[in-house]
């Protein structure tokens, strides 16, 4: 079975709302506008391009993503990789042609199925909703969380607010910088 690693830039209460500048959002920004840069925090990124053998996002993340990152040299591990987008309202006509194989997941039970399916790990960046789908029933393996030393109050969080039973965590590794940033990697205990 391939690992699901969930991967967010988030505030201390949890928003993961328009960390790089997306439009709408009242504190766009926030991960570079309010905390000192410290290239050392964000080594996991480069982690997980390597790592990684998959991406994974819904139809939001894809379509802010897909017209910036394959021109961009910081993200040139995931233009050869194989996309997935969780999507029932994405149609092919609506991928980007410059970004590698993408395939459209109808439900979360195909994302199920491609777990199931021979390979490595599966990067899912962005994707609010969809994280929040995930997690709520059971498919994310691994967080990757950069928390940020800000209150933000109103935007998407990580987590949804359904009821459900407790899900532990297993902290594996963890850095805090002098920045205030905070690395924390926790695996789903099943």
């Amino acid at each position: 079975m391939r690992t699901l690693i969930s991967t967010a830039f988030l505030s201390l209460d949890g928003v993961v709302e328009a960390p790089g500048g997306e439009p709408g959002y009242r504190n766009s920004g926030w991960t570079f506008k309010d905390v000192e840069f410290l290239p050392e925090a964000f080594d996991i990124k480069g982690q997980e391009q390597k790592e990684a053998t998959a991406m994974l996002m819904g139809r939001t993340s894809y379509e802010a993503f897909s017209p910036v990152w394959p021109d961009m040299a910081d993200f040139a591990g995931y233009k050869v990789m194989p996309k997935y987008v969780v999507s029932t309202t994405l149609t092919e006509s609506g991928l980007v042609s410059n970004w590698g194989e993408t395939t459209i997941l109808r439900s979360l039970d195909e994302v199920a199925a491609l777990k199931e399916t021979e390979g490595g790990p599966i990067i899912v960046h962005g994707s609010a909703s969809l994280n929040q789908s995930l997690s709520d029933v059971g498919l994310i393996d691994r967080y990757h969380l950069l928390v940020f030393p800000l209150l933000l109050g109103a935007g998407k969080r990580l987590f949804s607010v359904t009821d459900k039973d407790t899900q532990k965590l297993k902290l594996v590794e963890h850095e805090v910088y002098n920045n205030g940033l905070q690395k924390q990697v926790f695996d789903v205990v099943r």
